[in-house]
């Protein structure tokens, strides 16, 4: 087996939670920062739209930095939330962040769903017929169009917040260094943005090493971008991604007990 690491891409506390799953399985871990995340200066739109916040009827977060945006501009002009405002999370990380930032009630695509969160979450019942209600949207710069047209082909009146912007970075020469030799187990990536970046830096080696992603979209773009080797998790939680990496890995360790996993 040797110690090559699993290479992880998620930044900050989530990519905390990750690695300690990974190294839970015996299995040695290194973070390849390739994206820094800010906070945007606050526009007009953003403080019409946080004044105007109890005429919201749903709120859709994508990111939990989105929700950390959220809760940090509410502070600021709600001191108590409004009533009657439904909240939805396109992920269990962001609905966790949600409920314990805001303390609300969240709801989130169901576990199994298996695929890209975004279209998991469309298919809930409560966000399948939006006439003219007023919905807000808070994400980041740029990112996929799906969730704003598709609720506004559905009667809403979608409100579009960038509250934070990604800039992707260079990975540090000895990360360049690791992909261009293909020296590492796997790779892990549950971002589309993350893995278009990386990919100038894989050569032939790190293109034919096993590669861990969340969803069946993230496996054909991999696949485009001339990664021969993706296997698709679950999800995007530790528990999917690590049980993902341990078919990977070693296809005979796969059958682990799902109750450890969980602890991640």
């Amino acid at each position: 087996m040797g110690a090559q690491p699993v290479v992880i891409t998620r930044p900050g506390e989530r990519g905390d939670v990750l690695a300690a799953a990974i190294e839970a399985r015996g299995l040695p871990v290194a973070r390849l920062e390739s994206m820094r995340v800010e906070a945007l200066p606050e526009t007009p739109a953003q403080r019409a739209a946080w004044l105007d916040f109890d005429q919201f009827r749903r709120v859709v977060v994508v990111s939990p930095f989105a929700a950390e945006c959220l809760e940090a501009a509410l502070d600021r002009y709600w001191p108590q939330l409004p009533v009657g405002i439904d909240y939805y999370a396109v992920g269990a990380a962001t609905a966790e962040a949600l409920h314990r930032r805001l303390g609300v009630r969240v709801h989130v695509p169901p576990a199994e769903a298996g695929e890209d969160t975004s279209e998991a979450l469309l298919r809930l019942g409560s966000l399948r017929r939006l006439d003219d209600e007023k919905v807000l949207l808070v994400a980041g710069e740029g990112g996929r169009t799906l969730l704003a047209e598709t609720l506004t082909e559905r009667g809403a009146r979608v409100t579009r917040l960038a509250v934070y912007r990604r800039t992707p970075l260079p990975p540090s020469p000895d990360m360049q260094h690791r992909l261009a030799r293909g020296d590492f187990r796997a790779l892990v990536v549950s971002s589309g943005e993350i893995l278009e970046h990386l990919a100038r830096w894989c050569t032939g080696a790190a293109l034919n090493q096993p590669l861990i992603v969340s969803s069946t979209r993230l496996a054909t773009l991999a696949g485009k971008l001339g990664f021969r080797a993706p296997v698709v998790a679950s999800g995007a939680t530790p528990a999917a991604l690590t049980a993902a990496l341990a078919t990977a890995c070693d296809p005979q360790e796969a059958d682990v007990d799902q109750d450890d996993l969980e602890k991640g």
